[in-house]
């Protein structure tokens, strides 16, 4: 680190368990953010002011008028943009150190299996089940620890996959794919704007303590928040030895 380095990260280097080695780690890691919306754009900007090297960003949305109520990482002038660029352009101007890569393309098959091949962690801020399902599939092969969300209505939720260790449980474990709630999203049932910003906050601050080594990670543990109580509750998740993706039978 350069001493223009050590001054911007100063006051995260001075927590007792983070220090300068746990900063190394975060300008070395490689992140992919999916999903540049509600939760997205506060992890960006969260992991890019904290000094992530190199964030790869995918969406294949373009910005809206009606997103502007909650996805931070967008303006005005970015209505009709790629999401991918309005975001990779917010980071640029908060931490140019930070490296930003565009994919504006779906993640499905190939595309997403060379995107997470080539990252430390993922970060899941999509809005769909079929995606969700899908880059769980892909964190699980490739052994990737995986920081997923979601935030609808008032509620929202946060845990943490990291398929490096045995006894860790994934999605699949969690939620059943044959699911029907796959059209549940913000435009057919609305959502608070702070709360994504809660559950994306989150989301950052748990893939920065896996990162760096800092603190304890939440892995298995399902976190539920409601935001009109302001009541969280932790849950544990138990791996699942008959889950068709990280169970004993895969």
């Amino acid at each position: 680190m350069d001493d223009q380095q050590l001054l911007r990260y100063s006051r995260q280097m001075m927590l007792d368990g983070f220090d300068y080695e746990g900063q190394q780690r975060l300008l070395a890691a490689k992140v992919l953010i999916v999903g540049l919306g509600g939760l997205g754009s506060p992890v960006a900007l969260y992991l890019a002011a904290a000094g992530v090297g190199e964030l790869w960003l995918a969406d294949h949305d373009h910005v809206d008028l009606s997103n502007l109520q909650r996805q931070i990482a967008h303006g005005i002038s970015d209505i009709g943009r790629p999401k991918v660029v309005s975001a990779s352009e917010a980071i640029a101007a908060l931490n140019p150190d930070v490296s930003s890569h565009c994919v504006s393309e779906k993640m499905t098959g190939q595309i997403l299996e060379e995107a997470i091949a080539r990252v430390d962690l993922v970060i899941d801020a999509s809005d769909n089940f079929v995606t969700r399902f899908d880059i769980n599939r892909a964190c699980v092969a490739f052994k990737t620890p995986l920081v997923s969300g979601a935030a609808i209505r008032s509620e929202g939720q946060l845990i943490v996959f990291d398929a490096r260790h045995q006894d860790s449980p994934c999605y699949r474990c969690l939620y059943d794919d044959s699911s029907g709630d796959e059209q549940l999203s913000c435009s057919d049932s609305g959502v608070l704007a702070p709360l994504v910003g809660v559950i994306g906050s989150m989301q950052a601050l748990e893939a920065i303590k896996v990162l760096s080594g800092f603190g304890d990670s939440i892995a298995g543990q399902l976190v539920l928040y409601d935001a009109k109580t302001l009541d969280f509750r932790k849950l544990n998740v138990p791996k699942n030895p008959d889950c068709p993706i990280c169970g004993e039978g895969e």
